[in-house]
């Protein structure tokens, strides 16, 4: 029990008993609960205080032993206050810092009626004033604990923003990374086909200086379909149905188309063949080497993308 919450009760001119009793009823959680139990329990019947069994027993002290001096309470030297016990005179002294005590033979006396209300409306204003201080500490408490809540949000909202900016960052170097090897493998590819263009020309030439009389008559067609058609228009169907229009130089090699389909495709990276379905040619890996115009895919015609042969 608080010995502290107690006095301050019997300062305010309730009897130590009921004082002890409603700290004891509030499970000794302050003043305020206290004086609340206090309040409202302000009827009750309690024994006699301690200051009228003090008074009780000092008066049948007096009347056997009228000629000794008997102590009735504890006297504050630096203020004048009585006490009734050694309990208050700690706690006062402690409170005030007051050293000088002394025993006093005068009576603390009772409070009256009207001491009695005034302390009690006194206890009741202190309550009021109790209460509001609650109250405002609990209203500072939840503004902290909001600004608290609404620091954590934009701290977190700032965390997430910056994890999105370094993943999206993230994506567009990958997709940078790939871009410049997809351009890579296509320099390359174009690389080779204009090798094997220049080797082809080379080839050609060299067949027609050797044997002009015999090259004449088969070259004059290829000439002409050359001269008619430099360019055919391939319409490539996707395996999700979508479809792919390019157009090719009709020398370029069906290797070409390929690489153009891995580069552009949209029905993802699963392996593939080409055929055609009017007349129905799937094309293997020789075709590949042989340029469109051979393959009868000029001036125009119809890919498919279909799933490998197993």
């Amino acid at each position: 029990m608080s010995q502290e919450t107690v006095q301050i009760l019997i300062d305010m001119g309730f009897q130590k008993e009921k004082a002890e009793k409603s700290v004891l009823m509030t499970g000794n959680k302050g003043v305020e609960p206290a004086m609340e139990w206090l309040l409202a329990h302000n009827d009750d019947e309690m024994g006699p205080s301690t200051s009228q069994e003090g008074s009780a027993s000092n008066k049948s002290d007096t009347n056997t032993t009228s000629s000794s001096t008997v102590a009735k309470s504890y006297k504050c030297e630096d203020c004048n206050k009585l006490f009734t016990d050694t309990t208050a005179l700690e706690y006062h002294a402690m409170k005030s810092g007051h050293s000088n005590f002394a025993e006093s033979t005068e009576e603390k006396k009772p409070l009256t009626e009207d001491e009695k209300k005034e302390q009690m409306k006194k206890l009741e204003e202190r309550l009021k004033e109790k209460r509001k201080e609650r109250e405002a500490r609990e209203k500072e408490e939840e503004l902290e604990r909001e600004k608290i809540r609404i620091r954590s949000g934009k701290e977190m909202a700032a965390a997430k923003k910056k994890l999105e900016d370094e993943n999206i960052k993230k994506i567009m170097d990958e997709r940078k990374r790939e871009k410049q090897e997809e351009k890579v493998a296509r320099d390359r590819v174009k690389a080779q086909i204009e090798a094997d263009k220049l080797a082809r020309k080379k080839l050609y030439g060299q067949v027609s200086a050797e044997e002009p009389k015999q090259v004449l008559p088969i070259a004059v067609s290829p000439q002409k379909q050359t001269k008619d058609y430099t360019e055919t228009k391939l319409q490539i169907r996707l395996t999700n149905g979508q479809t792919i229009v390019q157009t090719f130089n009709v020398k370029e090699m069906m290797a070409a188309v390929r690489v153009y389909i891995e580069l552009n495709r949209s029905d993802g990276d699963a392996p593939f063949c080409l055929m055609t379905s009017f007349p129905r040619k799937v094309f293997t890996s020789d075709d590949y080497e042989k340029p469109l115009d051979q393959l009868g895919l000029v001036p125009s015609a119809v890919l498919i993308l279909t799933k490998p042969q197993q």
